[in-house]
């Protein structure tokens, strides 16, 4: 990497008449495309923030398919027929007395359950849209989120899934059945799974060091802003066709789609790996604060750099996979994702197990994102990752706990507290694993990794439903006892990764290694030769 030509060389072009020095001249060599983009992006402009701003709002829409099964999902209320005192709604199972017996409060089409006469079936059946919809989450993730490294890069993998997802959803209000409705809801959960970490990552690399907490927290605010739209589209469409719901949600996700091709730009870090020169040029010369009459270069990308635009098919995932230090990271940072899925995913789907309002408990739970992520937005740069993630981990399943053991005695507000509590912790662990995980793996990679973690956390959803399903019977009880076990487990699986807090964002594999070796080395003091052997 001694090469001396520089990275980057921008100067001012003056008339003729004018003898000023100029105000952008760069002379030194920066050794890796963060300091070279450094130098252009590392204060905000108004074009990154729009830009960071437009690929934030995915995760809005992300946030409304992942939820909207509470809902359209939801056993509506009923009532009894008979005046003889034969018949209790809120002591009688419903399976056991005749049809004629009672008769829902609302009419049929507002829940899949009543429309499709589902409330005696069996919890995997019940369950299986929503678990379809984990399914997909997990296998797009898997499948489609290594493009973003590979072939497509950020900005089209964020368009294609984005797309996918709601045309699926909006064929959904058309479904006839549940086993349609399962597989169109697994088709959009496909496309669902990489919208986020795509999302995550493409809004990271359009900003400088500086502002990459801040604008990865910008993501979770408007998943919050999803999240919490849903209770009060609900609450208007209460009385009408679940497939209102399904219409709202993903027209205005289209159009955002067209919004996305017109005017997001790709990932200028990512075009550099993949020595697009000209291309990342024009996006840096769009996003600086003072670009007029600038001239650009980076002839000086070294070699190494250059390597990775030859990567291969999925070949991400298999460097991933064949580096030792980096299938330990993985490993463990998604056997932590594993159970902070698993919470975040099902306490809303379990809401309505609780004897609360489900539109207030819903909406509860949704404005607790929002402490969540502005406690994140301001103490990012402060705590160190790995104490943080599992301080709100174990907190989450000691609530989640706590939450079971009250609402045995009767204590129903107390229990949607204590479940509040440990929503918010499960959000706060999530919003900082997800940060967590970008810093863990370098640019080559980036993307994939943290789809991969996502890929954790769906697999956790995509057990959740079937929890909530066997904890309809008891008011919760299984279901918020396993959550809290499982997170509290889980959370522990970071004890066995670096640190990161502070920490310069490398590109390739091999800056990732010589980092980690040098960290090595000054912490016990051995040789060159001793850390190399061990990495």
């Amino acid at each position: 990497m001694a090469d001396s030509t520089p990275l980057l060389t921008t100067t001012q072009q003056n008339s003729p008449d004018e003898s000023e020095t100029p105000k952008f001249q760069y002379q030194h060599h920066y050794g890796t495309v963060e300091n070279t983009i450094e130098q252009c992006i590392g204060d905000l402009s108004f074009a990154q923030f729009l830009q960071a701003v437009l690929v934030s709002i995915a995760w809005l829409f992300d946030a409304q398919q992942t939820f909207i099964s509470i809902f359209v999902d939801a056993e509506p209320t009923w009532h009894c027929n008979t005046p003889d005192g034969s018949c209790n709604s809120s002591l009688t199972n419903i399976c056991h007395l005749p049809n004629n017996s009672w008769s829902w409060d609302l009419p049929i089409s507002t829940s899949t359950i009543s429309e499709w006469n589902l409330e005696c079936t069996g919890s995997l059946i019940v369950g299986l849209p929503a678990s379809a919809f984990f399914i997909g989450c997990l296998l797009g993730g898997l499948l489609l989120s290594t493009l973003a490294d590979s072939t497509l890069g950020r900005k089209k993998l964020l368009l294609l899934t984005c797309l996918l997802m709601s045309l699926a959803a909006l064929a959904t209000a058309f479904v006839t059945n549940v086993w349609m409705y399962s597989v169109l809801r697994f088709l959009s959960g496909f496309g669902r799974g990489a919208i986020g970490g795509c999302s995550l990552v493409l809004s990271s690399e359009l900003v400088g060091k500086r502002w990459r907490g801040p604008v990865g927290i910008m993501g979770f605010v408007c998943f919050t802003l999803g999240f919490l739209s849903l209770p009060a589209m609900a609450y208007a469409n209460r009385g009408s066709s679940w497939r209102n719901l399904y219409i709202w949600t993903s027209l205005p996700s289209i159009f955002y789609c067209i919004f996305i091709h017109l005017i997001v730009r790709e990932s200028p870090r990512w075009l550099l790996v993949k020595g697009r020169k000209e291309e990342a040029i024009s996006t840096l010369k769009s996003m600086a604060t003072e670009n007029e009459n600038m001239k650009w270069s980076f002839s000086g990308l070294s070699l190494e750099q250059e390597t990775w635009n030859n990567i291969n098919f999925y070949s991400a995932i298999k460097v991933l996979l064949e580096k030792k230090w980096a299938l330990g990271r993985l490993s463990m940072v998604m056997l932590t994702s594993f159970g902070i899925g698993m919470v975040y995913y099902g306490m809303p789907l379990g809401l309505g197990n609780l004897s609360f309002n489900l539109y207030l408990s819903v909406t509860f739970n949704a404005v607790s994102e929002f402490p969540s992520s502005l406690i994140t937005f301001f103490v990012v740069e402060k705590i160190k990752r790995k104490s943080s993630l599992m301080v709100f981990g174990i907190l989450s399943g000691i609530c989640s706990v706590m939450s079971v053991v009250v609402g045995k005695q009767g204590w129903m507000r107390l229990q949607v507290g204590f479940e509040l509590v440990s929503f918010f912790s499960a959000c706060t662990a999530f919003n900082i694993l997800l940060i967590y995980s970008l810093e863990l793996f370098p640019t080559c990679v980036r993307n994939s990794a943290v789809s991969m973690v996502r890929q954790g956390v769906m697999l956790g959803g995509v057990f959740s439903p079937v929890v909530v399903g066997a904890g309809r019977k008891n008011n919760g009880f299984v279901s918020y006892g396993v959550f809290g076990l499982v997170i509290s487990f889980s959370s522990l699986f970071v004890v066995c990764l670096p640190e990161t807090k502070g920490k310069t964002l490398c590109d390739t594999m091999d800056e990732e290694e010589q980092k980690e070796r040098k960290e090595i080395r000054s912490a016990i003091g051995c040789d060159n030769d001793t850390i190399a052997a061990g990495v």
